[in-house]
């Protein structure tokens, strides 16, 4: 975090920080990074609200107002609500990494309420559209290897519900090639994903046609340079399918997974089951697909019932 502006004591402690989340907390370097930047915009405002780059002890006596100024400045700036919510759980998981390793703690930090979020409601595709993605993923590019790699990707995103960083995430040696698959999900917590036989399929198309054979320690996702597949190359991906297909902008690789729970939904499923297989630690999370269905549900009623004609 060399950007922040820190005394020396803090500026070891942020490094501390840093590797106390990639190697205890198994924090993702993509969460690292975010979380980095989070606290590198706190800390350059704490230097414009004190007037010099603070250490630790300058941080242990913040007030609430000063804390309540930052997130007002913050939101005069154009932050959304979600953005301000996630700099000060940054900011909190820091001051509580400071404590609990005999730093001192600041007590002020606890009386800011979190902004209230809005309630938001996952965007899955129609059936049809998640089979169009599919389909046309094996037209995006003109190699034959990386198009099968597409639609291995979309496939195994929609056919096991998975995140984006837990297909990225796997490694050759691990590709399913019997009815689960074994993911690591939020947390580093593992569990288990049963693999449709179309799953399998796409994959051993993908990887008989890959040119890179990175062995089994070696990333299953591989990117045109024979490095491991970024998330933001998929993005791309996606957004070219999108344009071709005429789809919303919602249509994301996460709505392949919101698509593969509400389709389950949708098909009698139970929401524990659901649950279990998205890696969700609280049930209230996957509920918000009931949400989904119920909209469902009335739009189809008020489409076939006739009284809705009149």
């Amino acid at each position: 975090m060399s950007a922040a502006k820190a005394a020396p004591d803090l500026r070891r402690a942020l490094d501390d920080w840093q590797t106390w989340l990639a190697e205890e907390r198994q924090a993702s370097p993509h969460t690292i990074a975010a979380y980095a930047q989070d606290m590198t915009a706190f800390l350059d405002a704490v230097t414009e609200h004190i007037g010099e780059a603070p250490g630790i002890a300058a941080l242990l006596d913040l007030r609430t107002a000063d804390f309540r100024a930052w997130l007002a400045r913050k939101g005069q700036d154009g932050l959304s609500r979600t953005s301000l919510a996630r700099a000060l759980s940054t900011v909190r998981g820091f001051f509580r990494y400071l404590e609990r390793h005999g730093h001192g703690a600041n007590a002020h930090l606890g009386a800011l309420r979190t902004p209230r979020l809005p309630r938001s409601v996952p965007r899955p595709l129609a059936e049809v559209e998640a089979f169009e993605v599919i389909a046309g993923a094996l037209t995006l590019d003109e190699r034959p290897w990386i198009a099968k790699r597409d639609v291995a990707l979309f496939t195994m995103l929609y056919g096991c519900g998975l995140r984006i960083g837990e297909a990225l995430g796997l490694n050759r040696g691990e590709a399913p090639r019997r009815d689960v698959v074994l993911v690591r999900g939020k947390g580093n917590k593992q569990r288990q994903v049963p693999v449709l036989p179309a799953v399998r399929e796409a994959l051993a198309e993908y990887l008989a046609a890959c040119p890179f054979d990175p062995g089994a320690d070696g990333p299953l996702f591989i990117g045109a340079r024979g490095k491991r597949l970024s998330p933001r190359e998929v993005q791309r991906q996606m957004a070219r399918l999108r344009a071709r297909l005429g789809l919303a902008e919602t249509a994301t690789p996460h709505a392949l997974r919101h698509s593969f729970a509400t389709h389950l939904l949708a098909a009698g499923v139970d929401l524990r089951a659901i649950q279990e297989l998205l890696g969700h630690a609280s049930l209230s999370t996957t509920q918000r697909y009931t949400e989904i269905a119920d909209e469902q549900l009335l739009a189809a009623h008020s489409a076939a019932h006739p009284r809705a004609k009149i």
